[in-house]
Parts: C-alpha cells; structure tokens; sequence
C-alpha cells in the first residue's frame, strides 16, 4: 500500500501524524531517561545501604565468625549488584537516550523537507489553476462582448436611418471583438492543456514521489521505536548472568557458614585461662577458734576486714561478672584475662615480626641495587641509597624493641598461667586463718589478676590470696570462689527509681519501677547486685535502686559496721 495512490488528498493528515510519531519518539527518549534516573538512585541507595553495613574497625573481630563473614561477603556482593544498575543506567543512555535524540532531530530535518517539498507542489498546482480560472473568465468575457457586438451591428444594419459610415463602423466592431474572443479562446484552450498536465504530475508522480519519501520516513521511524524496545529489554538481559553471579556469591557466602567452627572460636575469644575452683576442704570446727565469716557472708573476720578495706573499690574476685574497662586499654594488656591477654600479645608480636620482615626485604633490595650501582656507575650514584638504608635500619631497630618488649610481657604471661594438674583444693580462711602462720606478703606468690566493678583491672594480692597454702590455689582456686558457691540468698528487695541498659559485662538492664531480689549490699564501690530470677544476676548502680533490706540483714549488717569499727 502506498501512501501516494491512496493518500494523496490527506496532505495535512499526513502531517498531523507524522508530527505525532515524532513526539512520540521524544516522549519515549524522556520515559528511558526517567527509567535511567531509577537505576541510578537504586544503586545509589544499594550502595549506601552495603557501605551503612560494612564493619567498622571497632568490628573487626567480627571476621573471627563465619556467620559474619558470609554477611561481609553479602554486602560486597550487594554492592556489585548495585554496579550492575548502575551499568544498565549507563548503556541505556548511551544506546538509547543519545541515539534517540539524535535520531529524533534528523527526524524533523527530514520530515519538514519533505513537507516543504509537498506543500511547494501544491502551491503550483494551485497557482495553475487560478491561471487557468483567469484565463477562463477573460474568454467567456470576450464572448460576451462578441456578441453584443454583433447585435449591435446587426441592429444599426436593419435601421434605415443609420447612415452607412455608422454601419460600417458598428461592423469592424463586431469583427474586432470575435477575433478578441477567438484569442481568448486559443488561449484558454492552450492552457487548460498545460494545466492537465501539471495537475497529472502533480497528483501522480510529484504528490506520489513526496509521499513515498514521508511513508519511508515514518516506516524507518517505526522500525527504529521497534529497536529501542529491543535494545531496552537486551540492556537488562546482558546484566543477568553478573548478577546471577553476586546472588551465587550470596548463596555460596550462606553456604559457607560453620556453626562448629563459630562455637569453637567463641572459646577461643573469650577463654580466660583460669582453672575452676576445687573442693572445698573439711573445716574443722572442734578445734579452737574465733568465729569469722567469709566476705561472701554478710560478716567478716577483723583480718579480711582489714584486706578489705585496703582493697575496697580497687578490686574484686569475681571474674565471671566482671566489667570491661571504661578507660583506655593499657598497651599490655593487662586488663585482660591471662589467656585473652596472651593471644593479643602473641598477635602484636606478629604483627612486629612482619613489619620487620617487610624492611628487611626493602633493606636487601636496596642492597643489591647499591651493588649495582658500584658495579655500574653509570646507572646510579650508590650514595644515594645510604639516607635510605640507613632509615630502613632505624625502622627495624625500633621494631625489634617493641616487639622485645611485648616478648617480655608474653614470657610473664606464660609464666605466671597455670599448669593443668591435679583439681585445686578450695580452703576457707578460717580453716586457714588456725592452723596457718600469718600471711606475709610476697611478690612470688603468683598474684591472680583481678578486676573490680568499674572495670579497673588489678594484680594487687589480697589477703585471701596471701593466706593459701598452695600456689595453684591461689592462682585459680580463690579467682572463682566467689563465682561458683551456691546461689546467694536474698537480702532483701530494691525498686529501680531510673532505667540502666546494663551493656557491661556482669551488669543487668533494668526498667523503671522493676522490683528485683538484692543479694549483695554495696560495698562501697557504687554497685549494688541483684538478682531478677534464677537465671538473671548482675550488678546495677546503687543511686538506680531504692533498696528495702530484710530485718534480719539489718542486723547483720549493723553488726558488721559496729565490729568493723572497732577493730579499726
């Protein structure tokens, strides 16, 4: 079909349409470029939301645990998936935006060609045809006025009172005005065939031959939306098998999770190196004594009251619901238990060790090429590299002294941890206290570290310590004396008057208005501890709690300060 034969009266139509479909190609070319803008923000938002996840260097443990690795691996991959859109974004602009646009203003260049083409034709044919009218209308004037000519003269011919020379006249008038109209209408007769003929070619080669060019056109342009929805659909498709590959990676990551390699490193992150307690020896009661109870109870001997209160608030023998440290770490890690505090040294020496090697391999490297430079003048000046060398030997200098330093922290580390051997035996000190001699302090006696409350970590030996017989038992049999005797019993009870969180270690979080059990009083540390239920313990500020103690615990506790204050 041909727009030419079947279209050539819908000039205007025509250009109506073709006007359309160019507004079209151009409303297309904006839906892509909003697509595009989507694609970008997504991935944008992609990435945001990978890098929001990824660990911080505070986190860095986190690589430790295979469950947290595999989410790392996650977000890495989330972060390619979201290069892959942003790709998309990128070819579709470039393939199909720009080439769209471009297309789009030939498209007009083309279109209004032909369409000045189409619309001269017309003014032509049209210009003929008003010639062709004038013609037509001189003609039949010209006829008219023949015949009212000869009229005229046939009406003075028939008067007899006319004279000859008026006759005669009236004659030559008459004859003038027939060859006027014959003119007019050999004129007339010529141009009417000259205007067929124009209108022939006009309405069947020109018109035809314009629409044609205008059908090519548009046809072209239809073709071309075809390819742009083709490319739209391959832009997405040539990303599929990457991001297959990010999901693969996801899937692999997940698949890679080992929960008993994660519970065995748990062991190895948190394992302190002390021993358990062991039995607790026969107090012999039949023999001689004065009354004492332990520090656990709720009264004390005169001479752990002293110990106690020299130590009060510095440290305290509960490792298990101990506090990290508010503060700043100390560089050897003494704030840590022996076997955590072992592993970081160990760690740091390595560390060393490789910052040496790394220099040693420079070292060697400008060694040789001084070589060669001695060897070979001509490609260097060998003193130039001795500046180098000579800083390269003060680095390893100074590495080799802190990691000597770290060494000697590590050796008394591994020195002063217990030997797995026979289970330690746990002693009181009243059993101590009558058929020992009095404790003396002593630096060698292996002094178990321990940490108070508020999180300050101490070696300070206390006089429990100072009072064991054997050196095991004062290395780990006391650390946990108080850890793992039976559940204390309540004292009383005490209302949360504020909110804590309880994040620390040995702490528990609280709510406002929460009734709980106290099972230790305050001691002068600002902690109070307190139990919810069999389950739930932990230490939680006494300006938090309002505290009721029990009558009974009263008493004691009265007792207690009144003897305190006398052997003070």
């Amino acid at each position: 079909m041909s727009w030419g034969t079947e279209l050539w009266d819908q000039f205007d139509n025509l250009e109506k349409h073709t006007q359309w479909g160019i507004d079209f190609v151009e409303k297309y070319t904006k839906f892509v470029k909003e697509r595009t803008e989507i694609e970008l923000n997504y991935a944008r938002q992609i990435r945001n939301l990978s890098k929001k996840y990824q660990p911080k260097k505070k986190e860095e443990d986190e690589n430790k645990y295979t469950w947290c690795r595999a989410f790392h691996s996650t977000l890495n991959e989330l972060n390619d998936y979201a290069g892959q859109h942003e790709v998309i974004a990128e070819n579709m602009t470039s393939q199909i935006i720009t080439e769209l646009t471009r297309y789009a203003q030939e498209l007009k260049t083309e279109r209004k060609s032909h369409f000045h083409d189409g619309r001269k034709a017309q003014q032509q044919i049209e210009a003929s045809w008003k010639q062709l009218e004038s013609c037509k209308r001189k003609f039949e004037r010209d006829c008219k006025e023949a015949d009212r000519a000869q009229q005229y003269f046939e009406k003075l011919d028939a008067d007899i009172n006319v004279t000859k020379a008026d006759v005669e006249k009236a004659r030559q008038q008459a004859q003038m005005r027939h060859q006027m109209a014959s003119d007019s209408k050999n004129e007339y007769s010529s141009y009417l065939q000259k205007f067929n003929q124009e209108q022939n070619e006009h309405y069947y080669t020109i018109i035809p031959n314009t629409f044609q060019k205008i059908q090519a056109m548009e046809e072209k342009r239809i073709e071309r939306m075809g390819e742009s929805l083709k490319t739209f659909a391959e832009v997405d498709r040539q990303i599929l098998p990457i991001i297959g590959k990010c999901l693969d990676g996801i899937t692999q990551a997940a698949e890679s999770i080992e929960p008993k390699n994660d519970s065995s490193q748990v062991i190895e992150s948190y394992k302190s190196g002390f021993e358990p307690p062991g039995d607790v020896e026969f107090e012999d009661y039949g023999q001689a004594m004065k009354r004492t109870v332990s520090e656990t109870s709720l009264t004390n001997s005169r001479s752990d009251n002293k110990a106690d209160r020299s130590s009060k608030g510095k440290s305290k023998t509960l490792w298990p619901f101990n506090k990290k440290s508010k503060g700043s770490n100390p560089e050897d890690f003494s704030h840590l238990p022996p076997e955590q505090r072992r592993k970081k040294l160990q760690a740091k020496i390595d560390d060393f060790n490789k910052d040496i090697q790394k220099e040693m391999d420079q070292r060697d490297a400008l060694t040789k090429m001084k070589e060669v430079y001695i060897k070979n003048p001509q490609m260097g000046d060998p003193n130039s590299v001795d500046p180098r060398l000579a800083e390269i030997a003060q680095n390893i200098e100074k590495l080799q002294v802190e990691a000597q330093k770290f060494e000697g922290w590590l050796a008394e580390v591994e020195g002063r941890m217990p030997v797995k051997s026979d289970p330690p035996r746990r002693t009181s000190v009243l059993y101590e206290t009558q058929n020992s001699t009095p404790p003396t302090t002593n630096n060698n006696n292996c002094a178990q570290d321990r940490e108070s409350p508020d999180g300050s970590y101490t070696e300070e030996p206390s006089s429990e310590v100072q009072s064991k017989v054997q050196p095991e038992t004062a290395e780990s049999g006391d650390e946990f004396d108080d850890a793992d005797e039976e559940m204390l019993p309540t004292i009383g009870t005490c209302k949360a008057l504020y909110p804590f969180d309880g994040v620390n270690e040995g702490t528990i979080s609280v709510t406002e208005g929460e009734l709980l059990y106290v099972i230790e009083e305050d001691k002068g540390d600002g902690w109070t501890r307190v139990r919810r239920n069999e389950e739930e313990e932990g230490y939680v500020p006494t300006s938090y709690v309002e505290v009721f103690l029990d009558s009974n615990a009263k008493d004691v506790f009265s007792w207690r300060r009144v003897f305190l204050s006398e052997d003070s």
